[in-house]
């Protein structure tokens, strides 16, 4: 392989970019890629996402509907099903779901999948980088294999391969895929720099590399597993101090005027979307083959995961107060997404509430300015399309489990007859008469 041929095609933006699967990652990063000179495709096995692509009609908050219109306009960016044109590309990041099984176990059906197809059709000298979250050992033990097999090709003589994970958080206003900074690892020195010189000709952030892809997999680890035990240590406060009848909330604000030591976490109805749940899920598997038992992580999984039920037995204690039971009372759940702002629902524990108020005969209704409806289970469920005076009136308890900004609060407090605000959404409310906090 040549690395200096590559290097001034990088230079030159002559490379030609495949990024496979076109989510919450995929598509930012091939629009970001776009942008910045090189031609890309996208490889999804949806047709509708490769449809939408291709009319330049954006899916997803965090990229700007005007740039993925005019980057397919141009000419620079298009979509396809078709796996025949990984034969174009000379760089292809992996950028599918790792989610977890029945289990509780890693599935990397989607990588492994993308992994056969990518190797049936790419070229010598192709650079390809997995940005999935995954396991510590993923890059080395499982992809570099299949590609082997699959193109009859050797990483580090015929291709460069590396891991990149991936850093998306959906709604933030300030770090996006173009400035947030990048961990690439790669087998080889020359496939560390060719991969590491692709991000730098395309990010604003810094590119930080390190010495081989399984420590840029622990690392991606590490940053979703210290924030998965530091919620299960919030979380687990959260309901000693419910027994204390200690205003937590009151409590992280004082600890918060330190000023070095501490860093604010806050507890919640569990956790959402597809990393900080998972994360830790991933490394413990992995462990275990290592003889390892994760004590700290387990545990704080285990917290994590009881709060949904944990806000049941609080929403069951409020209607008991009005000789109230779940079965037969109206709850209204404000907000289904797994964070304020956003119109993703991954795994979030709303879901979760929503779905226990049901099983014990609650009427449940919901409301969320993001989202409209969502699928679980095959079933679709729709929100209510107004918050009004009545409709609140109308709950016997609302239950709030997103923090919107879009959701009038004042509206809530003046017309609930009792309100468990799982996020401290309504802290500016003054009169808080009817609302409890977790």
């Amino acid at each position: 392989m040549d690395k200096e041929i590559l290097l001034k095609k990088i230079q030159d933006r002559e490379i030609r970019v495949g990024v496979v699967g076109l989510g919450y990652v995929g598509l930012p990063l091939a629009v970001e890629k776009a942008k910045a000179g090189f031609t890309t495709i996208g490889f999804d096995v949806q047709s509708h996402k490769v449809d939408k692509v291709n009319r330049g009609v954006n899916y997803i908050g965090d990229v700007v509907d005007s740039d993925l219109a005019e980057m397919v306009e141009k000419g620079v960016l298009s979509a396809t099903t078709d796996f025949n044109f990984i034969s174009n590309v000379d760089f292809v990041a992996i950028c599918v779901p790792t989610p977890l099984d029945k289990h509780q176990q890693p599935d990397i059906s989607y990588v492994k999948n993308s992994c056969i197809e990518i190797a049936k059709h790419m070229k010598k000298n192709t650079m390809v980088v997995l940005e999935s979250t995954t396991y510590p050992g993923t890059t080395e033990e499982l992809i570099k294999p299949l590609l082997e097999q699959g193109s009859g090709l050797r990483c580090g003589e015929d291709f460069y391969l590396g891991f990149s994970p991936e850093r998306v958080d959906p709604g933030n206003l300030i770090f996006k895929t173009k400035n947030t900074p990048k961990v690439v690892g790669a087998i080889g020195k020359d496939a560390l720099e060719v991969i590491a010189a692709m991000y730098r000709a395309v990010l604003n952030g810094e590119v930080h590399t390190v010495s081989s892809p399984i420590v840029a997999e622990m690392e991606k680890i590490l940053e979703n597993t210290y924030r998965n035990v530091n919620i299960g240590l919030i979380n687990e406060l959260a309901m000693l101090c419910e027994r204390m009848k200690v205003n937590l909330w009151e409590v992280i604000e004082a600890a918060k005027t330190k000023p070095y030591g501490f860093q604010a976490f806050y507890p919640g109805p569990g956790l959402g979307g597809h990393c900080i749940p998972l994360d830790p899920y991933y490394l413990s598997w992995k462990a275990r083959e290592y003889g390892f038992h994760t004590s700290m992580i387990e545990s704080s999984m285990m917290i994590n995961d009881r709060m949904p039920d944990y806000c049941i037995q609080r929403i069951y204690k409020l209607l008991n107060k009005e000789k109230k039971s779940i079965n037969g009372s109206k709850i209204l759940v404000l907000g289904v997404a797994y964070k304020q702002d956003i119109d993703d629902y991954r795994g979030s524990p709303a879901l979760a509430i929503i779905d226990k108020l049901k099983k014990a005969e609650g009427d449940i209704v919901y409301y969320d300015p993001y989202v409209a409806e969502y699928i679980q289970d095959g079933f679709t469920y729709k929100g209510e399309k107004e918050l009004t005076a009545a409709l609140i009136q109308s709950a016997d308890i609302v239950v709030v489990t997103t923090a919107h900004t879009k959701v009038d609060y004042q509206l809530v407090q003046q017309n609930a007859k009792m309100i468990f605000d799982t996020k401290n959404a309504m802290a500016k409310i003054s009169n808080r008469t009817n609302i409890e906090v977790l």
